[in-house]
């Protein structure tokens, strides 16, 4: 709070709530809208009876179908996960420029596997305007999704094939479905790029790589992967956060000769997965 000169108090917005803003590029009130939604709320109380073994999953217990499903009969609630899965999109992709673009040297054509409605790439191609995009995810999402110069939109499922590019890039999707539907994903990223030069770059967290330093190496992301987990738990059937022995076994278990760890000031890392 601050005084003005006729000494009326007013208000400004700190660093923090500025994320809760409707408007501006960081805001996060989407993602915050979609966790507090009715839909997204009632598999919590459904917890107990999973982890007790009644059910064998929260969100199906409550809805009667997987979210992915319910997202596809429900236009409205599908608009507000992808809404928020934009909301994230912009912030790491912007960190991934920032930190460490040399992820995307070379690269003159990306595909987006699960890209919603294309924030990441439209982040991206701003930056980088010759790379040619193609913003890939179920039909029902791409039917939706805002057109833009640039990026093609293809609507398909992943577990069948991915559109062919220089790199494949995927970002907040394996964390939300089990290992055995994991590397049957990146199975199919690795089959879309190019043997000798092409890469699968994978953004998501891994609990055991990113630690602040300015707080003598205690890790940061313990009680967010603790977190994420129980999100995961309630809202997928299969989901969970990896650890980078984790990561190790679906790369190799999908066929990648190599692969690379990066973080990036987000709860993500990057990860470059090399066929």
């Amino acid at each position: 709070m601050e005084e003005t000169s006729e000494s009326e108090p007013c208000y400004q917005h700190t660093a923090l709530s500025r994320r809760l803003m409707t408007h501006g590029e960081n805001g996060m009130a989407d993602l915050l809208l979609l966790e507090s939604s009715p839909v997204m709320l009632a598999p919590w109380h459904a917890l107990s009876a999973r982890l007790k073994g009644k059910v064998s999953a929260s969100f199906d217990a409550a809805h009667g179908e997987e979210i992915w499903e319910y997202a596809a009969s429900h236009p409205a609630h599908s608009k507000l996960i992808n809404d928020a899965m934009a909301c994230d999109a912009r912030l790491a992709v912007s960190a991934i420029l920032n930190g460490c673009p040399e992820v995307f040297d070379g690269v003159s054509s990306l595909v987006d596997v699960g890209g919603g409605y294309g924030a990441a790439l439209r982040t991206l191609i701003k930056s980088r305007p010759l790379i040619s995009g193609i913003n890939f995810d179920l039909p029902h999402v791409v039917s939706a999704s805002p057109k833009c110069n640039g990026v093609e939109f293809v609507g398909a499922d992943m577990f069948d094939s991915v559109p062919t590019a220089d790199a494949a890039f995927i970002m907040w999707v394996l964390h939300d479905w089990g290992d055995e539907e994991c590397i049957r994903i990146l199975k199919k990223c690795r089959e879309a790029v190019p043997r000798e030069k092409g890469k699968v770059i994978i953004v998501d967290a891994v609990i055991e790589e990113k630690e602040n330093h300015e707080e003598g190496g205690k890790s940061t992301l313990k009680d967010v992967g603790l977190m994420l987990d129980m999100v995961m738990m309630v809202h997928t059937t299969t989901g969970k956060e990896r650890t980078l022995k984790e990561w190790d076994y679906v790369i190799k278990k999908a066929g990648f000769s190599r692969y690379t760890v990066k973080p990036i000031r987000t709860v993500q890392s990057v990860i470059e997965a090399y066929p």
